[in-house]
């Protein structure tokens, strides 16, 4: 059956009810040899759309054809028969972070052993390297048997310890050791009574053990450069907190000049302390909620112990328990420190605006105590203006007091001119307030038009 992806505008809808492994239960069967293989994309909105096209072209490859693949906006798969009969169904699919691709075999030959290693499919080889960052690999054996003994499970998966659980009410084992062989495969066999149960829970047990592996795997993806940034967030905090013991101590003190080299070093460290955040939260940021698809994926199995082996739930949770929160606490320790960064910075300005302020005060008080000097220079100014004019009023009036006594009109021409002085100083104290009183009004307001105007 062949299904490709269309844009109607049903399509929507359609996709969110559709169950394109349906079609699956058609090609699997038991015993199958499955190889899994996941990778993290570096930039998941492009690179799955190219990991989508990636898969058409491994079709084209293996001259699957049309009528036997499906192919949706996030899941696809071919199947292909082999002249022999042996089945080889190869799967893509994208997830929010990675993409993975299943190859499985079902050989025709029912009864025969199925073992670890590469497939034995006839001339099968994977064409190319896919894109993103491998994550994990996983050999995967299922088998419609129980004759296992502890011991020959052992001899099958490497590493000193193996882990064995029941899932589904007993119906299926899984075995692994989470270690990876000499292919660095990381193998697991499956197994159940007979056929009939291994072919009612085939897909939800390939598909619990992989996506537990896929997100168990990314969640200690970054352990390493977790590691570091918890160094550099250590040494950021010790420098943070002697800047701040420094302002602290200086701050009532500090001139204009050091509060700005001091803003300026903080802003460095702000700057830091940002990159830093960005980097570790699109890092770690996803750890808590893959947690929970790892704890929500093992609930799932319904898993019960296989003596003597110790749960499979064991190990992951023993290695991903308290990961997430000390990603969670890390990012807390980088929000904390920008936010004390911020806070240093804000009471560095607000002391700058202070002394800003009492500059200001300052200034205009000067500004104010000149005017005042100003006003009271003006006004000494204008008392002398009167005297001097009223002088030169007084001399013009004594040559006219002098000629009229000449002329005989007066008798005592000195005695006129010190009468005289009152009526000149009246006289230049009017003639000095108009004066004012025309200028003031002349710089307050505009001069009228035809600029006839002028001043007398």
């Amino acid at each position: 059956m062949s299904t490709r992806l269309t844009d109607s505008p049903q399509s929507f809808l359609r996709r969110i009810h559709e169950q394109p492994k349906r079609f699956m239960h058609e090609w699997i069967d038991a015993p199958a040899h499955i190889h899994h293989v996941a990778y993290r994309l570096k930039n998941p909105p492009v690179e799955r759309d190219r990991s989508r096209q990636e898969f058409e072209h491994l079709l084209r490859c293996l001259d699957i054809r049309d009528f036997d693949t499906f192919i949706g906006e996030k899941f696809g798969y071919g199947a292909l028969i082999h002249a022999s009969g042996d089945r080889l169904i190869v799967v893509w699919d994208a997830h929010t972070e990675y993409i993975s691709y299943q190859v499985w075999h079902i050989p025709a030959d029912r009864t025969g052993l199925v073992q670890f290693g590469p497939l034995t499919y006839p001339d099968f080889q994977f064409p190319f390297a896919p894109l993103g960052l491998q994550i994990n690999a996983l050999d995967i054996i299922i088998r419609p048997d129980t004759a296992w003994s502890a011991d020959a499970i052992r001899m099958l998966l490497p590493g000193p310890r193996v882990y064995g659980s029941r899932l589904y009410g007993d119906q299926v084992s899984v075995f692994t050791s989470f270690t990876p062989d000499d292919t660095g495969r990381q193998r697991y066999l499956v197994t159940a009574p007979g056929q009939e149960f291994l072919q009612r829970h085939m897909l939800r047990v390939v598909d619990g053990i992989t996506m537990i592996e896929n997100y168990y795997h990314l969640i200690l993806l970054p352990l390493p450069e977790f590691a570091q940034a918890v160094d550099q967030i250590h040494e950021l905090e010790q420098a943070h907190l002697r800047q701040q013991i420094l302002v602290t101590d200086q701050l009532p003190a500090a001139p204009a000049s050091a509060l700005n080299a001091w803003v300026k070093d903080l802003s460095t460290g702000f700057l830091e302390v940002s990159r830093l955040s960005e980097s570790m939260r699109y890092k770690l940021a996803a750890a808590f909620p893959y947690t929970k698809i790892v704890e929500a994926n093992i609930s799932s199995f319904e898993e019960t112990s296989h003596h003597p082996f110790r749960p499979l739930s064991d190990y992951v949770s023993n290695r991903i328990t308290g990961v997430a929160d000390g990603y969670q606490q890390l990012l807390g320790r980088i929000a904390a420190l920008q936010s004390d960064y911020q806070s240093l910075v804000a009471m560095i300005r607000t002391r700058a605006d202070l002394l800003l302020q009492e500059q200001n005060v300052r200034l205009l008080h000067h500004m104010d105590q000149t005017t005042t000097n100003q006003t009271v220079l003006q006004h000494t100014v204008e008392a002398l203006s009167v005297i001097v004019v009223a002088y030169y009023l007084t001399g013009l009036a004594s040559y006219i007091w002098k000629a009229f006594k000449q002329a005989g009109w007066l008798a005592d021409d000195a005695v006129v001119s010190g009468l005289t002085v009152p009526f000149a100083l009246v006289l230049s104290s009017i003639l000095i307030w108009v004066g004012r009183v025309v200028i003031t009004r002349r710089l307050g307001s505009p001069p009228a038009h035809g600029g006839n105007d002028r001043l007398v």
